[in-house]
């Protein structure tokens, strides 16, 4: 009995460790496939944690042609910053606010500048207070013969550009109602203020009356010394102006810029000598050279030595990375036989930069009363080129502009002559050399590009009509001749054509899909917004309110918003 027991208990034991181990093979072998929760972490793709999100990795394909990766998180769909902002032309970046880090979208890097007063023809020009003209990279350099830029965009060896002209000019008569009174001191006029140079051994100085100038001079002879200096005191002011002649042709004048951070000295010299401008090394240390071309006249020079250490410092493949506040005049030197006068420093001198501009469009003003433009100029892919000597109405009403502020300031007759003849083009064809087209055989239009076919450029076209609005504005009324009425004719013209400069997202610079059958050419934002302010502007002027509606129409495209369809 108990051996049947014993064997009993025995099978028990046995048919129990069996079920058990089919129970365990079952629950975790082959039947496992039918979890619906493992099935869904198989079949799932590898998940990303950012910031306690869950995002998965997503290739995006963009209308078929490119390719790139997403992510996805839920339903929404995340695409690279990166990608839309050169697929759309989009601007953004990452920006701190109040101690939070977020990120700032907008569709246009450009600004437009609503007025607040009427247009007065006698103060600012636009928003020219804000142009730095003589910092642009393609101006090579201020002129030490004449003055004003020399440009550098259709030309490497550089010319003059009108329109460039009378902007640094307009710029700098802007900036002298916008800005603070400057801080000056007169150095040396040879009586009322006279420094403390250092003269050696052998050089000499006297200060002498001049019956050319009528007034006393300093006069100065380095002879074979190494010259005759002036240190300066420390401070920030870097604009210098001066009168100079020399009675010799191997006279020099050289101011030693040093920048406080890097304890280094730059000369910067004006010599007797027709080159423009050249950079020279010696043994690491580098001169920046300006020619004055004949100094035995008297020459009236202001210079922004900031503006001419940096053009010296990019014309030697140096860069132009010199912090105006950094540097100081640290001492002046002068070499050879010749008189000085009036030597002055200060933080700016606009006016002096100003009638610069306007002198140089009085002398090179020609016969028919245009501001040639010497250079080439390649219009859309060879198709409307202009050669050498081409007038541009942009640059004949930006001149007439500037003109007729130097003839309000100063009250000299040959200003106002000057911004009176420049007209003349106006009246004249394309065809002929003049700046006059006509849109349909109908609209006039003074062309900045006069080609053949028409080109239609609307921000040229504006300015030309601001340039005769300020002739109608400050010349004699009995002097204005055919001011106003090409002044009106252009306002009509520009109220009928403005609608085809509307893309529905933007504006067109011109209108050369028009006449030469070619793609639109988009106005950058920087065009745009020019255009925008331009229209209002004139809206201060005209009171008709297609000016104020399409400017404001053109405003919201900078925000991205856009015509209704159909």
């Amino acid at each position: 009995m108990a051996r049947l027991n014993l064997k009993l208990l025995l099978l028990l034991l046995i048919a129990i460790v069996s079920f058990t181990l089919i129970t365990y093979t079952f629950n975790c072998g082959h039947p496992v496939s039918s979890h619906p929760s493992f099935i869904q972490r198989l079949e799932e793709p590898s998940l990303t944690e950012s910031r306690g999100k869950i995002y998965e990795e997503l290739d995006c394909s963009i209308n078929g042609m490119y390719h790139i990766s997403c992510r996805k998180e839920g339903r929404e769909v995340f695409i690279p910053f990166s990608f839309l902002e050169k697929y759309y032309e989009v601007y953004g970046k990452l920006t701190k606010s109040k101690g939070h880090e977020q990120f700032e979208w907008s569709h246009s890097y450009s600004k437009v500048f609503k007025p607040t007063t009427p247009y007065n023809a006698s103060g600012m020009f636009m928003y020219f207070s804000n142009y730095n003209v003589e910092v642009r990279d393609r101006v090579k350099c201020i002129s030490a013969t004449e003055g004003v830029p020399v440009s550098t965009q259709w030309e490497a060896s550089g010319y003059y550009y009108p329109v460039q002209v009378a902007q640094y000019g307009l710029s700098h008569y802007s900036k002298n109602l916008s800005e603070p009174p400057p801080k000056r001191k007169v150095l040396e006029d040879g009586n009322t203020f006279t420094a403390k140079w250092q003269v050696p051994k052998g050089a000499y100085i006297r200060r002498n009356y001049d019956s050319a100038k009528l007034t006393h001079v300093l006069e100065f002879n380095s002879r074979d010394s190494a010259g005759i200096s002036l240190r300066l005191k420390q401070g920030t002011d870097l604009v210098l102006s001066f009168d100079l002649r020399f009675l010799s042709m191997n006279g020099s004048l050289t101011l030693f810029l040093e920048d406080r951070d890097r304890s280094q000295t730059f000369p910067v010299s004006f010599t007797c000598s027709s080159v423009l401008v050249e950079a020279h090394n010696a043994s690491g240390s580098y001169s920046t050279i300006y020619g004055m071309g004949n100094c035995q006249s008297w020459n009236r020079l202001t210079r922004d030595l900031h503006i001419d250490l940096v053009k010296g410092h990019v014309l030697s493949g140096r860069g132009k990375k010199l912090s105006r506040t950094k540097l100081r005049v640290h001492h002046l030197l002068l070499k050879g036989n010749g008189q000085l006068d009036n030597l002055t420093l200060a933080s700016s001198n606009h006016m002096d930069m100003f009638y610069s501009s306007a002198d140089w469009l009085v002398v090179h003003q020609d016969s028919s009363g245009g501001w040639p433009i010497g250079v080439k100029r390649k219009i859309a892919s060879g198709r409307a080129d202009l050669d050498p000597g081409w007038y541009s109405a942009m640059g004949q009403g930006q001149a007439m502009s500037l003109l007729m502020r130097a003839f309000y300031r100063s009250g000299k007759p040959h200003y106002l002559e000057a911004a009176l003849k420049g007209m003349q083009p106006f009246s004249k064809s394309s065809t002929e050399g003049g700046v006059r087209a006509y849109f349909m055989n109908q609209y006039p239009w003074y062309e900045e590009y006069p080609t053949v076919p028409p080109s239609f450029v609307l921000n040229g076209f504006i300015y030309s009509l601001i340039g005769l609005y300020d002739v109608v504005s400050l010349a004699p009324p009995n002097q204005v001749g055919d001011a106003q009425l090409l002044f009106d004719q252009g306002m009509h013209s520009l109220k009928k054509l403005l609608p085809l400069f509307d893309t529905g997202s933007g504006t067109v610079y011109d209108l050369r899909h028009f006449t030469l059958g070619l793609a639109p050419n988009i106005a950058r934002w920087d065009y745009h917004s020019t255009h925008i302010n331009q229209l209002l502007l004139l809206s201060t002027i005209d009171s008709d309110p297609i000016l104020t509606n399409v400017a404001e129409r053109w405003i919201s495209y900078m925000s991205g918003k856009r015509a209704a369809h159909n």
